[in-house]
């Protein structure tokens, strides 16, 4: 187990995030195909060329993903009991195929838990960010995490 108890958390506390991850034509196609979006500017390489873009933009779902999937190693691994939700998501700029995105949380809120004393709610703010140094999307995930178990 790599995640953290509640009681480990601080509000204010932040973390870069180690693993980074370049975007792939093959993440792009299968996203878009696995969630049957047919959408031209993630699909048609001549549809996209004439977009504002100019080329292939990724699918948003990828990079959505991909930033909370990069930040489960040192946030929730072995210790989520569930993720209560997703608000706040924006994507302030375009992912294309072969930008390396990389990922860092804050934690914005933590309040221990009405119906479940053995868990806590952390509230992180995530935020994926390319090569440039772009924040391409960002998002606030609230998290059920398990307490420390008693000694």
């Amino acid at each position: 187990m790599t995640g953290r108890w509640f009681e480990d958390w601080a509000e204010g506390q932040t973390l870069e995030h180690e693993i980074r991850r370049t975007v792939t034509e093959t993440d792009n196609l299968l996203i878009s195909t696995l969630t049957h979006n047919p959408q031209p500017l993630h699909l048609d390489a001549e549809a996209a060329a004439a977009s504002e873009f100019g080329r292939i933009l990724v699918n948003g779902t990828f990079t959505f993903a991909l930033m909370v999937g990069l930040s489960v190693g040192d946030t929730t691994l072995g210790v989520l009991v569930a993720n209560l939700g997703y608000d706040k998501v924006v994507m302030p700029k375009p992912v294309f195929i072969g930008d390396t995105l990389r990922a860092r949380s804050k934690v914005v809120a933590l309040r221990e838990s009405r119906s479940r004393p053995e868990a806590g709610l952390v509230t992180f703010e995530h935020q994926a960010v390319n090569q440039r140094d772009d924040v391409v999307c960002q998002c606030l995930r609230t998290a059920l995490i398990r307490r420390r178990p008693a000694a």
